[in-house]
């Protein structure tokens, strides 16, 4: 949610052409023009958020103006600072800029309609489309709870929990229940998060299980099986 949020892998940096400037001055258009419009400026577990404007008004430096929501500086305290916005690097970077023209945090598409950004001593703050963050967070907050893992015929094998605890900067705590059958706790599943809208488990290891929603509004773990594995919500 992204997150991630929310989910994040690091996409390659658009790529420039030989003979360079026109390419380049293609891509920075097209960024310039997908970028207008409202983002979710966050931190990665979006327990502070920001709704930044970025519009196609050009300033008198040259730049675009914007406009930040009024609680901004109180959750995202940085934001004080950010005047103006502009496309640099070679079409790549969406840089949130001071009113000296120095770079607040510049961002980079690490999904298609995510960006990253760091601050130093701070840590990494995701830029997201605003309805597409909040259908996400709508969606997170639809995983969190108690969950029953069962086999095809019913039985159920296990329970866990699926919290929104951050387990680090893109994934969230899951908690098994007691008596799970030997193969599950033998995975062991630590951490969890959406991605591309799978439910994700994930191990101490490293090892992932992957589940899917069907037809029948379950959970199934993909590849499928003859004994399929399935997650159940619990009311």
């Amino acid at each position: 949610m992204t997150g991630r949020r929310a989910g994040m892998v690091v996409a390659a940096v658009w790529a420039a052409i030989a003979c360079g400037a026109p390419a380049r001055s293609q891509d920075v258009s097209t960024l310039k023009k997908d970028m207008i419009g409202q983002w979710e400026l966050a931190t990665t577990d979006r327990s502070k958020t920001c709704v930044v404007t970025l519009k196609n008004d050009s300033t008198a430096q040259g730049t675009l103006k914007l406009e930040l929501e009024p609680g901004c500086a109180a959750a995202l305290p940085f934001t004080k600072d950010i005047t103006a916005w502009s496309i640099k690097g070679l079409g790549d970077i969406v840089r949130l800029q001071d009113a000296a023209g120095q770079p607040v945090v510049d961002f980079t598409e690490v999904e298609t309609g995510i960006f990253e950004g760091m601050r130093t001593g701070e840590g990494i703050y995701i830029l997201q489309n605003l309805a597409a963050a909040r259908s996400l967070a709508k969606s997170m907050d639809q995983m969190i709870g108690d969950w029953a893992m069962v086999r095809g015929n019913g039985q159920s094998i296990c329970g866990l929990t699926l919290t929104n605890n951050e387990a680090n900067a893109d994934n969230f705590q899951v908690f098994l229940k007691p008596k799970c059958d030997p193969a599950v706790t033998a995975f062991a599943p630590t951490q969890w998060r959406l991605d591309h809208g799978q439910i994700v488990l994930m191990s101490e290891s490293g090892e992932t299980w992957q589940f899917e929603a069907d037809d029948n509004a379950q959970w199934r773990k993909v590849p499928d099986s003859a004994d399929p594995l399935i997650l159940l919500r619990q009311e």
